[in-house]
């Protein structure tokens, strides 16, 4: 138990006396054990600008402010929406929290304070919300009672959500944390996680967020233990709490008992052992127990994660989002600068091929870099984005692929279009990408000859049903089973009320990839499958069954998929494979992939 408490001080953290362990369920998104001291992103400390409101300008400074109530409220009520799922008593329980925080949103005290500083004092809307703050915290505090002593931290939470919403940007809150910290939150955005220093941070829990979100995702990306969608947790975690995250069950723990700790970090231990064994793999190929070699590649969303496709000897990158050169900034990074990075990742990867997809931006991918037309609309998964945003803002696709030439001189590069869904579209990009590349060769730069082979990602359900024709000018295709799955089934994937829904086992689903990988072979052209199925060792057998040899995926699941190839006889798979693609039920697809894997 001494041994226990050393590691925890080395960690940074504590247990404050009287505090009961609490234990909160969410979404396993990222797998792995984290424990480490509580830093509340979601009450973080935000710079408040201070400025005079010219007198002018009052009206449109409340407007401001009421905006910024109108948006908490939203927010307020996505989480109440949420908390209904959970057993009565708990979801009672929140409820009585967020129904605290609506009113002090409604014409109360606060909002009505803040107006008056507002109209009376001149105060911008930031500043008359922390001086309201802290009048009525000063308030409650002269009352020394307990209970409204702990009121308020709820007025405090309010007023540190309105902030939040009126600054628009909380990104710095992850700088200069100690190591070892645990980021709880309400929700953290791709750019956020952007952000994040697997070096520092030990991992991450929020209120909000799907398992096949981009946040999940990039956590997955950067082997950042995660759990998602966890009702409850914001409100009840204090800063500097002993926090457990286990993104291998979707398991949260506040303030764990010392068995508990002495327990986890045991699991935490053998998952360490584990991912060391994996590692051995890394010098054996990827072949089949019957001889059949398959291409096991990474998807990358950071340069950062070069060392870790390295790591695990990984035989290319079967998807690099390129999203991460336009994110946190204002302004568009010019051909120079795209192409220098993308040199850089071409590079270090020493020969093996790299396939840059372009800019898939839109919805929960939203590049504030763009301005308006990147604005996600009524609905963002329909509307201006990925390839069809390019194509609207020629200059962009043209910069682009001006940089992908240029980084392809340097080793071996393909590119793919996202979000597909026309031969035309197809055509209209080689006839710009022809363009850009007479221009290049004018201005003599060296490029490849010939030049990258173009792909399509088929993602859309469209593109699949007319991967016959699609085939025809493309010269590549990579599956993207994450967004055909929600596009297939209507459902959002990063939107925690129906993610269980979710299903790439789907019948359509998994028709349209054995539709698209059959129309590939037919017109031999090579189809890879990059979805977050690819790195999941129980869809392997079922993928090499359809047809698929070349899978691309997070590097920390590359191993354990290698593991799954190695112990697969192909024959077996295949016939496994067309047994199931005769079922509809998915519940009997299932029961049959699952007692296939545990042939092994």
């Amino acid at each position: 138990m001494k041994s226990e408490a050393r590691r925890a001080k080395r960690r940074g953290v504590r247990r404050p006396p009287g505090e009961g362990e609490r234990t909160f369920e969410g979404l396993a998104v990222s797998p792995g054990i984290a424990i480490g001291s509580a830093h509340l992103h979601e009450a973080g400390n935000v710079a408040v600008p201070e400025r005079t409101v010219e007198a002018g300008d009052v009206e449109a400074e409340r407007g401001r402010f009421e905006a910024a109530v109108q948006k908490s409220l939203r927010q307020l009520a996505k989480l109440n929406s949420k908390s209904s799922t959970l057993p009565p008593n708990v979801a009672e329980e929140i409820g009585f929290l967020l129904d605290a925080h609506v009113q002090m949103l409604s014409q109360s005290r606060l909002v009505r304070g803040v107006e008056r500083r507002i109209v009376e004092n001149r105060l911008n809307a930031e500043t008359a919300v922390q001086a309201e703050i802290a009048a009525i915290a000063e308030g409650f505090a002269a009352m020394e009672d307990a209970y409204l002593s702990a009121r308020v931290q709820d007025v405090r939470d309010v007023g540190a959500r309105l902030i939040r919403n009126l600054t628009q940007t909380p990104y710095q809150a992850f700088k200069n944390l100690p190591e070892g910290s645990i980021v709880v939150s309400e929700e953290i955005t791709p750019a956020d996680t952007a952000l994040m220093d697997p070096e520092t941070l030990a991992g991450f829990c929020t209120a909000l967020g799907g398992a096949e979100g981009h946040t999940a995702i990039m956590a997955r990306a950067m082997g950042l233990p995660a759990v998602l969608g966890v009702a409850g947790l914001v409100g009840t975690v204090r800063s500097h709490d002993t926090v457990i995250v286990d993104g291998t069950a979707g398991r949260v723990i506040i303030r764990p008992t010392a068995s508990t700790l002495e327990s986890y970090e045991a699991r935490r231990l053998e998952f360490v052992r584990e991912q060391r064994q994996l590692a051995r793999l890394a010098k054996l190929p990827a072949v089949t127990r019957d001889g059949v070699e398959v291409t096991l590649e990474v998807n990358i969303e950071l340069p950062r994660e070069l060392e870790s496709a390295r790591a695990v000897e990984a035989a290319g990158i079967g998807l690099l989002r390129t999203e991460f050169m336009f994110m946190n900034r204002d302004d568009i990074p010019d051909e120079d600068e795209q192409a220098k990075m993308l040199t850089e990742i071409v590079q270090g990867m020493e020969g093996r091929p790299v396939t840059i997809r372009t800019l898939d931006v839109g919805g929960e991918k939203l590049a504030s870099a763009l301005g308006s037309e990147a604005d996600p609309g009524a609905n963002p998964a329909l509307g201006l984005r990925a390839i069809r945003l390019s194509l609207s803002r020629p200059e962009l696709l043209e910069t682009q692929l001006a940089a992908m030439l240029r980084a392809a001189a340097h080793g071996p590069v393909r590119i793919l279009l996202p979000m597909i869904a026309t031969v035309a579209e197809v055509r209209e990009v080689r006839l710009i990408l022809a363009k850009v590349a007479r221009r290049l060769v004018r201005r003599g730069t060296r490029l490849p000859d010939p030049l990258p082979p173009l792909g399509a990602m088929i993602e859309v359900p469209g593109a699949a049903l007319a991967a016959d024709a699609l085939a025809q000018v493309c010269d590549f295709f990579a599956i993207g089973t994450n967004d055909l799955t929600m596009y297939t089934l209507a459902i959002d994937r990063g939107d925690e009320q129906v993610a269980h829904l979710y299903n790439p086992l789907h019948p359509a689903v998994l028709r349209l990839i054995q539709f698209t990988t059959e129309a590939a072979l037919r017109n031999r052209i090579s189809v890879s499958l990059c979805g977050e199925i690819a790195g999941d060792p129980r869809f392997t057998g079922l993928l090499l069954g359809l047809g698929i040899r070349e899978l691309s995926m997070s590097p920390i699941k590359l191993p354990r998929v290698k593991q799954r190839v190695r112990s697969i006889e192909l024959a077996a798979a295949t016939t496994r494979a067309h047994a199931i693609m005769d079922q509809s039920d998915q519940a009997r697809i299932s029961a049959l992939l699952d007692d296939f894997n545990a042939e092994r």
